[in-house]
């Protein structure tokens, strides 16, 4: 049983840590397996994470009279991004989650998204499946899942901002994967599909890409989460594009 049980365990860890983008195990390798243990622990008894709001989400007030919430639905540089600084005083309520791919937050969107009955959604997710954060996968897998978020939204009556995906160069917890045509090719069907479906389209890949198609270097410490610069960049588009899914109501 054991001599079966260690090849798993060697097997189960790896997954996580390639899935786990944004974990530093510590210097202690006995705490490091500890964590490692854990977290794999943890993702197999919750895969998509509905522990990690789902109080949060059971407290939030119904939407004011008058009012109109807006959710961020992502993974982490929406999960970072400080939104009552960007938008003081405005009922924007943020359900990142790092790390994450889009079938990830397809299977939280229901509790995440449609239960706290906001008028506007802003999608932004992806790269995390082109950094095969939970496996190889295709441009049409995504595709296919973005598709789902956005029928939910429809028709559940929340109108949806779908938002570009960030210019990448290289992933630090993936350097071996070359991201730059394959985010082109997600931006391009997001934008397609946006425009066939009468949905906004936010496009923050423009002006946040510099020569080689990554994220400008003033942007981001890493190359792929915005700092404070970068996000000072993404607020007045993502204003825009909110006040534009607004008026079809």
């Amino acid at each position: 049983m054991r001599s079966f049980m260690k090849p798993v365990f060697v097997l189960l860890a790896g997954f996580i840590l390639r899935t786990s983008a944004a974990a530093q195990p510590p210097s202690d390798p006995c705490a490091s397996l500890h964590e490692h243990q854990q977290a794999m622990e943890s993702r197999f008894r919750d895969w998509p994470d509905l522990a990690r709001y789902r109080e949060d989400d059971a407290k939030l007030a119904p939407q004011a009279k008058g009012e109109s919430r807006v959710v961020f639905l992502g993974d982490s540089i929406t999960q970072i991004w400080s939104l009552s600084d960007s938008f003081p005083g405005k009922p924007y309520v943020n359900r990142g989650i790092s790390g994450q791919t889009t079938p990830q937050i397809l299977l939280r969107f229901r509790q995440d998204v449609i239960a706290l009955q906001p008028t506007v959604v802003v999608i932004l997710a992806g790269t995390n499946d082109i950094a095969e954060n939970t496996g190889p996968t295709t441009l049409a897998a995504i595709e296919d899942n973005l598709t789902s978020m956005v029928d939910l939204a429809k028709r559940n009556g929340i109108h949806v901002v779908l938002a570009s995906l960030l210019p990448a160069f290289q992933y630090s917890w993936r350097p071996d994967l070359a991201p730059v045509e394959k985010t082109r090719a997600l931006n391009d069907w997001i934008k397609d599909y946006a425009a066939k479906e009468g949905l906004v389209f936010l496009d923050y890949y423009s002006p946040m890409a510099n020569d080689k198609r990554g994220l400008k270097a003033e942007l981001s410490a890493d190359g792929v989460h915005p700092n404070h610069a970068g996000y000072a960049v993404m607020a007045p588009l993502a204003e825009k594009a909110i006040t534009a899914a607004l008026a079809k109501n």
